[in-house]
């Protein structure tokens, strides 16, 4: 790669969106792929990016490169992959079709498996693992807005190394680190509240102010820090509590959950979940690589995991169209089923 890398951001969506204006912000040639609605959008209003410590930039319309057809990754030296999970695998085929420069594949997507696709399908290409441990939130007529703190982590090699000394210190800023696998879990762990956040067709804030809500989440992750411990996964602490007490802060009382854990972790009253947002569009959802991943985790230990695997199925009936939203309390009933997964704690 030259001193100045091409970027091509594939699946300019509510995190490629973001990144992309952001990195442009930050001086990187960029450029976006994305869906026609979207491209038509920024094409009329621009890009306008904003986030929960008040940060707005606006890129007027015309500033940004953006397409809808792969073949602009002819140009790419860095190929941002921000495209849905259940889409890998074409947009690996859409990468060895078009890209003529050998790029770097960065991996933005939710889940553990992406990156092994990636491999299997681009075997003579660098791929790189990412996690974006915040939310992004499109909000229409090019504005893309970040509800909750934190800074991409990526894979600690050298070429990502310089690629974040370059794009230095904005909301997308690249923070290099070791042990990538164990933050992945660490995000999922984060990540099982999209189910819930979907089914609830609630804001985030106006989810977690609903302790059943947060009851569900919290048993969905202590299922799933059982099965890691007995895979011998410890995951990562991506924000002020550790792993193994997440659950315990995420279901407890709302006057500790509202006057601690909100007080230490961000959250814009605007902020919801991708998935929230694949629902009301009628796109197919990334639960199976999410709670989905969760349930063959459990399968491969010869276990079960039914807190998930029932959040699952209820986002699969969302998405065959069964149109429904649920209370704290009719989820909590429905997916604990009486039981407790932790007693001492309500939950």
């Amino acid at each position: 790669m030259g001193e100045t890398p091409k970027i091509v951001i594939l699946g300019a969506g509510s995190i490629g969106g973001f990144i992309g204006g952001a990195w442009h912000l930050a001086g990187a040639d960029v450029s976006l792929i994305g869906r026609d609605p979207l491209v038509r959008s920024i094409g009329q209003h621009g890009l306008i990016l904003s986030d929960l410590d008040g940060w707005k930039r606006r890129i007027p319309a015309g500033e940004l490169p953006m397409t809808t057809k792969p073949a602009a990754l002819a140009k790419a030296d860095i190929v941002a992959l921000c495209v849905k999970s259940n889409v890998t695998e074409a947009a690996a085929k859409q990468i060895a079709t078009h890209a003529k420069r050998k790029p770097m594949v960065i991996s933005f997507q939710n889940g553990l498996g992406n990156v092994d696709v990636l491999k299997r399908k681009l075997p003579k290409l660098e791929i790189v693992q990412a996690v974006i441990p915040f939310n992004i939130a499109y909000l229409g007529e090019g504005r893309w807005h970040k509800g909750v703190a934190g800074d991409i982590l990526i894979e600690d090699r050298p070429a990502t190394r310089a690629l974040a000394a370059g794009l230095g210190n904005g909301p997308a800023r690249l923070d290099p680190t070791g042990d990538i696998i164990a933050v992945a879990w660490g995000k999922l762990l984060i990540n099982l509240n999209n189910a819930i956040n979907a089914l609830s067709g609630r804001t985030l804030l106006e989810e977690l102010a609903d302790r059943d809500y947060r009851r569900v989440w919290a048993a969905s992750m202590m299922e799933t820090l059982d099965l890691l411990k007995a895979a011998g996964i410890a995951p990562a602490k991506l924000g002020p509590v550790p792993p193994g007490l997440l659950p315990h802060a995420i279901g407890s009382p709302d006057i500790v959950f509202k006057n601690i854990f909100l007080r230490i972790q961000k959250i814009d009253p605007r902020a919801r979940s991708s998935m929230y947002d694949d629902l009301a569009a009628g796109r197919a959802t990334e639960a199976e690589h999410l709670n989905g991943e969760v349930v063959r985790l459990a399968a491969r230990l010869g276990r079960k995991a039914p807190v998930n695997s029932a959040l699952l199925a209820l986002i699969k009936q969302a998405e065959a169209g069964v149109e429904r939203r649920w209370s704290g309390a009719e989820l909590r009933r429905h997916v604990l089923e009486g039981g407790q997964a932790a007693p001492l704690f309500g939950y």
